[in-house]
Parts: C-alpha cells; structure tokens; sequence
C-alpha cells in the first residue's frame, strides 16, 4: 500500500505509513482480510489530513472486495489499484526494500523484539533522517513508454 495525499507527499506519507505498520504490528498474529483492510481504511480517516486521499493498491482480492471499497467510498478515501505484476510502480515495495537495506543487511537481531524496534525506528525517522534518501526513490516520476516506437 502506498499513500498519496496533497502537495508535499513524503511528510505526509511518514505519518501514513507509521498508522499503516503500527496497524500490521498490531495484528501481526492474525491475517490480513477485508476486515482488516477497512480497520486500516478507518485508522488512516483518523488522522484527518485536510488533503484528499488516495491509497495505491496492489489487487490483492481482500484489497478489492465489494465491502473495501464501500468503506473507503464513506470515508472520502480514493482506491487506486495498481496494474497486476507490475511492483516497480508500488511505492511501498520501494520505501521496504529500503527499510530492509537499513535493518537487515550484515545485521543481527537477538529477538525478534530488537529486530521488530528497528523496523520501527527507521520508519519513523522516515521524514527526518532517512527524508532525502526518500525523496529520490519514492519519486513520482516513472518512466513512459507511450511515445515509444518499436
């Protein structure tokens, strides 16, 4: 999931996607479904950003079910689904593999405590510390192949 809201997106983004991963933290023992999609959808209303916003979406079935889309549609919440194999335009697979090259590589967790507050942390200094590093990878810029003759 990645999150898009108003003119200066990546602040805005931060706070999205710590309501995002404090919302999968919180169910990490259970699966994601419907159910826990509109909680998410709920979470992310609470924030009351004055901006629209439109959550980008894989088509995940759970994602892009009939009650999903309801909920987000009460909530003045944009679904925007992404086309099928295509994760090069998924932001959110952008800024994890970003997360795993700050936590994972050539590093060792005692417990999964540790390794679960380091995940936390770099998502949480994603608008101070890490918010230059950010700005260039999660770009809205993509190349466009429409111009392209073969």
């Amino acid at each position: 999931m990645v999150f898009r809201s108003g003119g200066a997106p990546i602040i805005k983004w931060a706070q999205a996607i710590q309501c995002a991963w404090c919302h999968q933290r919180d169910n990490i023992s259970t699966y994601i479904n419907a159910e826990s999609v509109c909680e998410l959808l709920e979470k992310l209303a609470q924030l009351n950003l004055i901006t629209p916003m439109t959550l980008v979406l894989d088509n995940a079935r759970y994602q892009y079910c009939k009650v999903v889309q309801e909920r987000a549609a009460q909530l003045n919440i944009e679904l925007l689904f992404l086309p099928p194999y295509a994760p090069n335009l998924n932001l959110i697979e952008r800024l994890w593999r970003f997360v795993r090259k700050q936590c994972l590589y050539a590093k060792h967790y005692e417990d999964f405590a540790h390794f679960k507050q380091a995940i936390e942390t770099c998502l949480a200094e994603t608008d101070k510390k890490h918010k230059s590093e950010l700005i260039s990878l999660l770009s809205l810029k993509f190349q466009d192949f429409r111009k392209l003759t073969l």
